[in-house]
């Protein structure tokens, strides 16, 4: 064999190993690491905004028994922690919302108010964008019954209560019961880009997935919320006051 020949090959071999190491450590990080979520609803506003795309951080919830807690940023799921979690009732799909009632806890809801073992919960990052209270009635029909009353309910071992920031619009706990500790992928940790416009729903065709990539490059530059980029999201962090004039209405996932 020619030594340019050789060559090739050698040089070949080695793009080649470095494209499957590359791969590799892509795929091990989005499956352990890191995992990118676009948030399709108006549900957990005003924190997270329809449009936004977010890292998920899928290595904080790992193990934390010694020595690893010692290190790696290991640590156990906390109630204020927005977390990214396989919907109970549709696996394939994926939710965000709040951690609000862990495992143990006693929470009622009376006139939108949420309590925790008997104690009112401090929540700044709650927006409410109706003002009329349901009242306790039995008779009242979904979502309206348990919209603001609700409980006391407790929290089973090994389950969160979770809910939306944008209390009046959202379809979490209250309604389909409480999420298993191993369908919760990890906690949002950052907007990486937001982008004003409302996405089209999972199992739209891909005339309208082109429709939505023709709009962003389009309007990439006039609709990116620049001062959104590298937003670090926090547990009690409430972006703007009020409703964002960008969200949508009706319950959101």
């Amino acid at each position: 064999m020619a030594p340019d020949e050789t060559q090739k090959k050698s040089t070949f071999r080695e793009y080649y190993e470095a494209l499957l190491i590359a791969v590799i450590f892509v795929n091990f990080a989005r499956i352990f690491v890191f995992q990118a979520f676009k948030i399709p609803t108006g549900s957990m506003e005003d924190n997270l905004k329809v449009g936004d795309h977010i890292v998920v951080n899928k290595f904080i919830y790992g193990p934390v028994s010694p020595p690893w807690e010692k290190l790696f940023p290991l640590r156990e799921i906390r109630r204020g922690d927005i977390i990214v979690f396989r919907y109970p009732l549709q696996p394939d799909t994926d939710f965000v919302k709040r951690v609000i009632g862990m495992p143990g806890d006693t929470l009622e809801i009376r006139n939108k108010v949420v309590s925790i073992n008997g104690k009112a919960l401090d929540e700044p990052y709650v927006i409410h964008e109706d003002s009329q209270v349901f009242p306790a009635q039995p008779a009242l029909p979904e979502p309206y019954r348990s919209r603001d009353q609700f409980g006391p309910y407790m929290v089973p071992p090994g389950q969160y209560f979770a809910m939306g920031d944008n209390r009046d619009r959202s379809s979490d706990s209250r309604y389909w019961g409480t999420v298993p500790r191993p369908m919760i992928k990890g906690r949002a940790f950052m907007v990486y880009w937001s982008f004003a416009s409302t996405p089209p729903p999972p199992d739209s065709p891909p005339a309208e997935r082109l429709k939505e990539l023709a709009g962003v490059l389009i309007h990439f530059f006039t609709r990116t919320r620049w001062e959104r980029t590298f937003f670090i999201v926090d547990s009690k962090y409430h972006f703007t006051p009020g409703r964002s004039p960008d969200s949508d209405s009706g319950y959101s996932p």
